[in-house]
């Protein structure tokens, strides 16, 4: 009971945010494009809510590293739970993107091919109801893997779909964070786990906007939990095993995990049967898969390619950097040197693949190509310095995120239960300032410069403070051991 009273003092706050935001949904004061005061209480009461987390994580920080008794785990849980069930029944209003979850499910249900037919083809006439009506980008396929798929046929077939699906992503996240926990306790940080296991942007995206995103990094943290960390010991062989298989399916549910397995892989392979083992577990799952796809679409998924060239929109470095191209004019740079090499090589404009090159000479397809060139070396200098699983799939979600020219809130799920265990301050804030973005869609608020630079530059300066005073006390630390 007195370890539990501490709790309960610092979890109140954020429960009641969480009931005022669900009182806010009951009675229509919701976001919605046209409603823009709507918005801007939702969301004021949304970043209330992560100042009452930050306040709980510094009314449970111990003077002292946290031990593995000194919380009660079950009421941390508890919390979590009660926070998730305040969730589950709040309309989706910040994101439509359930709608066409539930949609695609209804498709692959019927037996049709969501992979090759869009929500507006002919061929899905008959299907069509009020689920069809809310579901965006009608015109491009689905771009999400089978067990996403599998998922949302699976709720599409029962009574009410949408409150079921979250209520099952629900419990997929509780079980997850009790894991995320037991990681936590190994690195004897309890308190660390609960920047994700209550973090605001997790439960409202997750239980709230229903976002398959938690079910992939939940796998994942399933993944890093199942990976051996001592040699030696006879539970190493299944647990590599079963480490595999996790960050398969957590690949079949987003592709996001593809940027660390090789990582995890790597890590494990200093163990040769181990690693075989962990490749093994995911070679069973992922092919499979992937041959799946493959032949269901008979080669790569089209609604993937359209996604991968044209969506873009918050993208940290994205944003920057096409800008800078189209001010500098270096789109035409590169259209000169097309030409110039079609006039060394020959052949006409319209011919390929000259058509091709001058077509995507504009700045957002170069700013693309220049930051999947940056990515893939921070990758490589990344393998080299052979990361621990959770350093491992800090820097390559991270590296995803950096790179990438979408960067939706609930993007940031991937990185978030890394960030909270290695502690990195400015990951957590940018979850609070990136609920931000959905101004612009649904408050009329201009995108750039304002609402990037609300959402980027605090997080940007505490990372250069974090920086400074990292290689302070490392400097520090260096200059006690030349003296010793």
């Amino acid at each position: 009971m007195a370890r539990a009273l501490p709790l309960a003092a610092a979890a109140w706050p954020l429960l009641a945010c969480f009931g005022g935001l669900l009182a806010l949904d009951r009675t229509g004061l919701r976001p919605a494009a046209g409603a823009p005061w709507a918005t801007a209480l939702f969301l004021a009461v949304l970043l209330l809510a992560f100042a009452a987390l930050f306040r709980a994580l510094k009314r449970l920080e111990p003077p002292r590293p946290q031990t593995a008794g000194e919380l009660p785990v079950a009421g941390l849980l508890v919390v979590a739970a009660l926070l998730r069930l305040l969730a589950a029944p709040l309309s989706p209003s910040l994101s439509d993107d359930v709608h066409r979850y539930l949609w695609d499910g209804r498709v692959a249900a019927s037996g049709a091919n969501p992979y090759l037919l869009e929500p507006d083809h002919p061929d899905l006439a008959g299907l069509r109801n009020d689920l069809w009506q809310r579901t965006a980008h009608r015109d491009v396929a689905t771009v999400y893997p089978p067990l996403s798929l599998s998922l949302f046929a699976a709720a599409s077939l029962l009574p009410q779909p949408l409150l079921s699906y979250k209520l099952t992503l629900a419990a997929v996240d509780l079980v997850a964070c009790g894991l995320l926990l037991a990681l936590a306790r190994r690195r004897r940080s309890v308190v660390a786990a609960l920047a994700y296991v209550w973090n605001p942007l997790v439960v409202i995206e997750g239980a709230g906007m229903g976002h398959v995103d938690v079910l992939g990094s939940s796998l994942v943290i399933a993944c890093v939990y199942l990976v051996p960390v001592r040699s030696g010991t006879c539970s190493g062989s299944w647990r590599s095993l079963a480490a595999g298989a996790a960050a398969a399916l957590a690949v079949l549910v987003k592709l996001v995990p593809l940027a660390a397995i090789p990582l995890w892989w790597r890590r494990i392979r200093d163990h040769r049967q181990r690693g075989r083992l962990f490749a093994l577990g995911g070679a069973c799952l992922l092919l499979p898969g992937a041959a799946g796809v493959l032949i269901w679409t008979g080669g790569f998924p089209p609604g993937l390619a359209t996604y991968a060239l044209r969506w873009e929109y918050n993208g940290p470095l994205y944003e920057p950097v096409w800008r800078v191209l189209d001010l500098l004019q270096l789109d035409r740079v590169a259209a000169g040197l097309v030409h110039v090499a079609r006039l060394v090589f020959g052949g006409e404009i319209e011919a390929p693949p000259w058509d091709t090159l001058y077509a995507y000479s504009y700045p957002q397809f170069l700013a693309r190509v220049l930051l999947l060139v940056a990515a893939a070396a921070a990758w490589l200098r990344l393998w080299r310095q052979r990361p621990g699983p959770i350093g491992a799939a800090f820097g390559a979600f991270g590296i995803a995120l950096l790179a990438s020219p979408t960067l939706y809130p609930w993007y940031l799920i991937w990185i978030l239960p890394w960030a909270a265990l290695l502690g990195a301050r400015s990951v957590l804030l940018l979850s609070a300032t990136l609920p931000l973005t959905y101004l612009p869609a649904l408050a009329g608020v201009d995108y750039f410069p304002w609402v990037y630079g609300a959402v980027w530059l605090p997080p940007f300066l505490l990372f250069l403070v974090e920086r400074r005073r990292q290689r302070h006390a490392e400097k520090v630390s260096g200059l006690g051991t030349e003296r010793r």
